[in-house]
């Protein structure tokens, strides 16, 4: 007797034409795939553009949301301590640094490609290791800090520099973080390298800006590059109520900032 052919269990599945009947499931969904080019995070990959060692950088490297609040005492800290992690190389320079909301500015020198690429490396291990830790979670973090790439732009000019210098030092007035409790009592942002910088038009004929002991500031170089040390006061000196791409503030905001 001929033993009856088990049917596949496929078979099951196509309609009387022999073919599968198209499925519910699967097919184009919402979200789904390679999000569109203006939408992607970070700075797309492209090749990074050449630069000589007489020409600074602009860098801007942004946090991933979970983050949060970067313009906290523990924060601060945390990139402050980052700092350490570059100070002795000598082929890579933070000169200044400015903390805001969702990223930080760099201004940076390096002698070539390979420098900048393992000094902002390093910066950026030692600063997400921090950072991280900072969060004071009950369950220490361990995941990505920096979304994607960092953005550069490269320093060409003096008048490029100048503004470079005030966009950085005095990014907290653009975005508005001049008006806290603590920052008030400032002139200069206190989460950034402004207290170093000594060619704000206010500290005319004075050797810098009075700080609490207390204030603990971020470990950065001093400029190397004419562009960043010389060049950018051909445009004239910065004035600490500049704000970027708006111009001063008015009398009354200016009023209510006094020197700490």
């Amino acid at each position: 007797m001929a033993r009856q052919r088990k049917r596949h269990v496929q078979q099951e599945l196509l309609d009387s034409t022999g073919t599968k009947p198209k499925s519910k499931r699967g097919g184009k969904r919402r979200g789904a795939g390679r999000p569109p080019k203006g939408e992607r995070a970070g700075s797309p990959h492209k090749k990074r553009p050449a630069f000589k060692a007489s020409q600074p950088l602009h860098i801007v490297m942004r946090v991933e949301p979970v983050m949060g609040q970067l313009r906290r005492r523990s924060m601060f800290r945390a990139l402050r301590q980052a700092t350490f992690a570059v100070v002795t190389r000598d082929d890579f320079r933070i000169v200044h640094l400015s903390i805001q909301q969702n990223h930080v500015h760099l201004l940076v020198e390096a002698e070539n490609k390979r420098a900048l690429s393992r000094g902002m490396k390093a910066f950026g291990i030692s600063a997400a290791k921090r950072m991280n830790a900072a969060l004071k979670w009950k369950v220490r973090r361990r995941g990505k800090v920096f979304e994607d790439r960092y953005h550069a732009e490269v320093i060409e000019s003096p008048r490029q520099a100048r503004h470079a210098l005030a966009y950085v030092l005095n990014n907290w007035r653009k975005h508005r973080q001049d008006g806290g409790a603590l920052e008030r009592t400032w002139m200069v942002d206190p989460f950034s390298t402004a207290t170093a910088f000594l060619g704000w038009k206010q500290l005319e004929g004075q050797s810098g800006w009075k700080v609490r002991e207390t204030y603990e500031p971020m470990i950065v170089w001093e400029p190397r590059t004419w562009l960043l040390k010389v060049g950018w006061r051909k445009h004239g000196l910065i004035d600490c109520y500049e704000v970027p791409s708006k111009g001063l503030l008015s009398r009354r905001a200016r009023g209510r900032a006094a020197v700490r």
